[in-house]
């Protein structure tokens, strides 16, 4: 039976930073920091803030911004970040998004309630340097962005050929979102198998910098043939992280191969509010503590042994995507609650 239509969300949201647990059952140890805002309330209060706060209706001449974060607490890093797949998805609207929110203003809404977002239009198509502009500007100062790359650099039989399209894609504007771009994920289909000598030449050609910005790449694949240590090597070697896929039905890599975490988490359904009932909601946050503070957490699949950059604290980007789409913001500012309970 489906479940119940879920509440939509308040306009009104905090960021704030916390620090991770002491080391607990679960393997969590030290201390990360973590970008939060406080979830949205019900959809009665949605309209109260939305008279107040949120943006009026689109028959009014002009429209005040969603209600801003707080400005976040200084604090070390590592930091936690947590959010959804794009932000312009139809079913979101009344659940989501408060009813009266215009389409334009999803995005100024959404970076309100989340502290990242994973841009999918980069995947399927070259954006304008203006657009990369106008995504900073409607954003919080402490969001970040994270990037899937042109499918013409990884959807290709000699990944060694592909340096001009990932130029293009450096020197397409990315740059324009200045301090909140976060990680490039390439993604690769799932037939693309392991080739050891393509694939290191594919990673020496991602820059490390670009435009005096320093840059963090993750590669997502999806073959069996990339279960392989000689895989898992070749990303430490290159300082790029490898996409932990979770509950889902593509291949589970999660060893620590770069000095941050990106995980995409797909288990969402109708049978929760939140997408993920509260033991899930528990279990991923534990995780993401404890990959933020320098461990590996139990219960997920490895390859090889841990290296170097599995012993130091890092920054944890997760992602909740696919399954019920419908609820994935609301699994997003769910997780973000129990990080910051702490």
């Amino acid at each position: 039976m489906a479940a119940r239509k879920p509440a939509a969300k308040a306009a009104k949201s905090t960021t704030a930073t916390t620090k991770a647990p002491s080391k607990r059952a679960s393997g969590a140890a030290g201390t990360a920091g973590v970008a939060a805002k406080k979830a949205p309330a019900t959809k009665v209060a949605v309209k109260k803030a939305a008279a107040a706060k949120a943006p009026a209706a689109e028959k009014a001449p002009a429209q005040k911004a969603p209600a801003t974060a707080a400005t976040a607490v200084a604090s070390t890093t590592p930091n936690i970040r947590v959010g959804i797949g794009g932000w312009t998805f139809a079913p979101w609207r009344g659940i989501f998004y408060p009813e009266d929110l215009t389409q334009k203003r999803e995005l100024e809404y959404a970076s309100r309630q989340l502290t990242t977002i994973e841009i999918n239009g980069t995947f399927y198509g070259s954006q304008k340097p203006e657009s990369f502009a106008k995504w900073h500007d409607e954003t919080p100062d402490d969001f970040v962005f994270s990037l899937k790359a042109p499918r013409f650099a990884t959807h290709r039989r000699i990944l060694a050929e592909a340096g001009e399209s990932i130029k293009r894609f450096i020197a397409s504007g990315v740059l324009e979102l200045k301090h909140k771009l976060g990680p490039i994920n390439w993604q690769f289909a799932p037939t693309k198998q392991f080739d050891e000598q393509d694939f290191d030449a594919f990673l020496s050609l991602l820059p490390k910098e670009a435009g005096g910005r320093a840059l963090r790449h993750a590669v997502e694949v999806r073959h069996e043939s990339f279960r392989n240590e000689a895989f898992v090597a070749l990303a430490r070697k290159h300082g790029v992280a490898i996409v932990m896929a979770g509950d889902s039905k593509y291949l589970q890599i999660a060893d620590v191969t770069a000095p941050f975490v990106y995980a995409r988490i797909m288990g969402t359904s109708d049978a929760s509010e939140r997408g993920y009932d509260d033991d899930a909601l528990d279990l991923w946050t534990a995780r993401m503590q404890t990959w933020a503070s320098g461990g590996q957490p139990a219960g997920l699949e490895t390859v090889a042994k841990p290296g170097t950059a599995g012993k130091s604290p890092r920054d944890v980007f997760l992602y909740v995507i696919s399954g019920f789409k419908e609820r994935n913001p609301a699994a997003g500012i769910a997780l973000i609650e129990r990080l910051k309970r702490g």
